[in-house]
């Protein structure tokens, strides 16, 4: 069949997206009419629905449900291959990537401006990912996963393991005297939603006497857990390879007592086969920031 015009496809996938003409035509500097107009287009080319009309709402079809997450995967790639052909006319190399937020946020990027020194003639480019995915599918180069060595079809090369360890802001150390761990029973403490066992898991292997208090702050994101203990919130167990910097900064204080450690790890991961130059330069530079890590 004839392809449809990249200009239809854009506004389907916005709509959709939106669940919305109006809100489609703000993102794409378009008024409603017009994205309408283009969709119905769309539609006749395609010889179906895509949305279903009722009032001034619109809601996908199952047809269109399957087109808009097929798409956004389409459009992401071309996007990608695009991204790499810029990146080619100017002599460089582009690697598009997908990352963990946490991991992205408080470990990768803080480290991006050594990496873009020692090699300006590589791009990077990021999206989030919390699965595994089909590298093929996607066009990742390359991802950073949290879990076990049991991603089928790719080669993993472990980064580190997680060992999670209490911290706190200074202040809020010494204003509840926390050099005696035992005194954490009565301090408010920060939790991860996804992670809500650990403070308990965690007074289970300090030996301390009693539960943890669960009426503290809750987060569902490890980066505003720690921006909380930074604020002197609370208390937060938290991975200590994305607090070792402001622990060595003096930002935040570990609490004395014992880690956590999962059997979970963070892997690089990237598709078998043939390994671009790009990519190593990447996987050596990764390998080099390991060795230094704070201790």
């Amino acid at each position: 069949m004839r392809l449809p015009s990249l200009t239809h496809l854009r506004c389907f996938e916005s709509a959709a997206r939106h669940q919305s003409f109006t809100a489609a035509g703000e993102e794409l500097g378009l008024t409603q009419s017009a994205v309408s107009k283009k969709v119905k287009e769309l539609e006749a080319d395609l010889g179906f629905d895509l949305f279903q009309r009722s009032g001034r709402g619109v809601v996908l079809t199952p047809a269109g449900q399957g087109l808009a997450a097929d798409l956004e995967l389409d459009l992401a790639g071309l996007r990608a291959t695009l991204q790499k052909a810029a990146a080619a006319g100017a002599g460089r190399s582009a690697l598009r990537i997908a990352v963990l937020p946490a991991f992205a946020n408080l470990w990768l990027i803080p480290r991006l401006p050594d990496f873009f020194a020692r090699h300006p003639e590589v791009e990077l480019s990021f999206s989030t990912r919390l699965e595994p995915f089909d590298f093929a599918r996607e066009n990742f180069d390359l991802s950073v996963h949290y879990g076990l060595d049991n991603w089928p079809g790719t080669h993993m090369a472990p980064l580190f393991g997680e060992e999670m360890v209490p911290v706190c802001a200074p202040g809020f150390y010494a204003a509840h005297r926390l050099e005696l761990a035992g005194n954490l029973a009565q301090a408010p403490l920060l939790h991860l939603d996804s992670r809500a066992g650990s403070w308990a898991e965690w007074f289970d292997r300090a030996g301390l006497a009693g539960a943890p208090r669960q009426d503290g702050r809750y987060f569902d994101q490890h980066s505003m857990v720690i921006a909380a203990a930074a604020a002197g919130l609370g208390a937060a167990i938290v991975p200590y390879d994305m607090v070792a910097r402001e622990i060595a900064a003096g930002d935040l204080l570990r609490i004395p007592g014992p880690e956590l450690v999962s059997r979970k790890r963070y892997y690089l991961v990237r598709p078998h086969g043939p390994v671009p130059e790009a990519v190593q330069k990447l996987e050596r530079w990764l390998k080099k920031q390991l060795r230094s890590r704070p201790d």
